[in-house]
């Protein structure tokens, strides 16, 4: 897991040797022994054996912790490579996680102390200098908040990075999103989990032979394809990825859909042809902004005909950082906004729906990165010689984080089916729950 860095010049040597230097100023926050052993660029080690080794491989890494205190400074300096971990990454924050909880001790935040630390460390090792360049995989995002011309930039920056990447990481659906796991025998996979939770999403909103399906933020178009192809639908999925229409375009193509499903290159704020019979919308309402939420969930409302069935799938977060904190918003998703459930089915009901139910999918979740992880892995090699060594430590970084986000409770996923009422209220209680509640639905 190693990875190549640019070369440094070697630090001035110092009596104790930077591991030790860097320990001391560690060890009176995370208290003694150190939960990871340190090896830095110079050579020399600090901390207790058989626990995490975590290499410094550059002097850099200080000077990002120093310019960007906190998870920004030590993201960039794991895509870098200026700070690397031996053996497997996710039980190596682990086992630091379960220090810090038998400890009892609060997050390491950048306060004045730790600040004033690390400037200590740096002057003494001879390792003060400028901010360092950010990586290149950093997003750049510019323009106005969730204009539509930034949302796309948004959007380009983490869905255009290859179609030929995505289809390396997920099942061969291409659902880039929570599935809905119903067995955990040998031989069910990932790809049966999407499909599963693709033919849920189609019950759920009662699709019948002819309906029309409008699929908002379709992605590389498995749910519209699966709908056509598998429940009759007439299907228009709109994207404002360029790559995933390209993707989709040709899927459908292959499969012959090309007189049912039509995928467009166009937001939400641009749809104007509805009604549909049913509307969905998987993982997309992240993406919208909080001030823009209002006018996403009426896109959802106006596009659905009275009677219609609305569903959508979107994460939640409690507490600090709606946008997933430093490193999500700055390498994966920039401007992403996710709230607790409670104020997105209070936003979407003001809007005229009515909610019928809210299916709960966070240990689907970690599944699902899970599975994803073990595929990434198991391409490491492939991936780094497709996209390169730096973004690939993105993508381990993420997933590595986001199993944990959604495995420790600090990250949701859920379900979220409505109807729009017809024109005396009504929404026919009757016949929504029967086509997809049964002994599958047992997330």
């Amino acid at each position: 897991m190693t990875a190549t860095v640019k070369e440094t010049e070697p630090a001035a040597p110092t009596q104790h040797g930077a591991a030790l230097t860097i320990a001391n100023v560690l060890e009176p926050i995370t208290g003694s022994p150190l939960p990871v052993r340190i090896v830095a660029w110079d050579g020399s080690e600090a901390g207790p054996d058989g626990v995490p080794v975590v290499r410094i491989t550059s002097p850099d890494a200080l000077r990002r912790l120093l310019w960007h205190p906190g998870e920004l400074g030590a993201a960039q300096a794991y895509v870098t490579g200026e700070i690397d971990v031996d053996g497997d990454l996710g039980d190596a924050l682990d086992h630091v996680w379960n220090v810090v909880h038998e400890r009892n001790l609060k997050a390491v935040r950048p306060g004045p102390r730790l600040l004033a630390g690390i400037a200590g460390a740096a002057k003494k090792l001879g390792v003060l200098g400028l901010d360092p360049e950010p990586p290149e995989s950093q997003a750049k995002i510019k323009g106005k908040l969730h204009s539509v011309r930034r949302d796309r930039s948004a959007i380009s920056h983490h869905y255009d990075l290859s179609n030929e990447f995505y289809s390396k990481i997920l099942d061969p659906h291409m659902a880039y999103s929570c599935g809905y796991w119903t067995s955990h025998e040998p031989g069910y996979t990932v790809e049966d989990a999407q499909r599963d939770k693709l033919d849920l999403a189609c019950r759920k909103v009662g699709l019948k032979p002819g309906m029309r399906l409008l699929d908002i933020g379709c992605g590389w178009g498995s749910l519209s394809i699966h709908a056509a192809a598998e429940y009759g639908a007439r299907v228009v999925g709109v994207t404002i990825s360029r790559e995933q229409k390209k993707f989709a375009d040709a899927r459908i193509a292959a499969l012959g859909l090309e007189d049912t499903v039509e995928i467009r290159l166009q937001d939400y704020r641009e749809i104007h042809d509805g009604p549909f019979d049913a509307v969905a919308s998987l993982e997309m309402g992240e993406h919208v902004g909080q001030r823009n939420y209002p006018r996403y969930a009426e896109a959802l409302y106006k596009n659905v005909r009275p009677g219609g069935r609305v569903l959508i799938q979107q994460m939640s977060r409690r507490g600090r950082h709606p946008g997933g904190g430093p490193f999500i918003e700055s390498f994966i998703a920039p401007d992403m906004h996710m709230r607790p459930l409670g104020e997105t089915v209070e936003m979407l009901e003001e809007s005229g729906l009515e909610v019928r139910d809210v299916h709960a999918l966070r240990e689907h979740y970690v599944y699902t990165v899970d599975a994803w992880y073990d595929t990434f892995e198991s391409k490491w090699d492939e991936v780094c010689d497709l996209v390169g060594e730096e973004v690939a430590r993105v993508w381990r970084l993420y997933l590595v984080g986001g199993a944990r986000a959604f495995r420790d409770g600090r990250m949701g996923v859920d379900q979220i089916l409505m109807v729009r009422p017809d024109a005396r209220g009504a929404s026919h209680l009757e016949d929504v729950r029967p086509q997809w509640v049964g002994e599958r639905h047992h997330g």
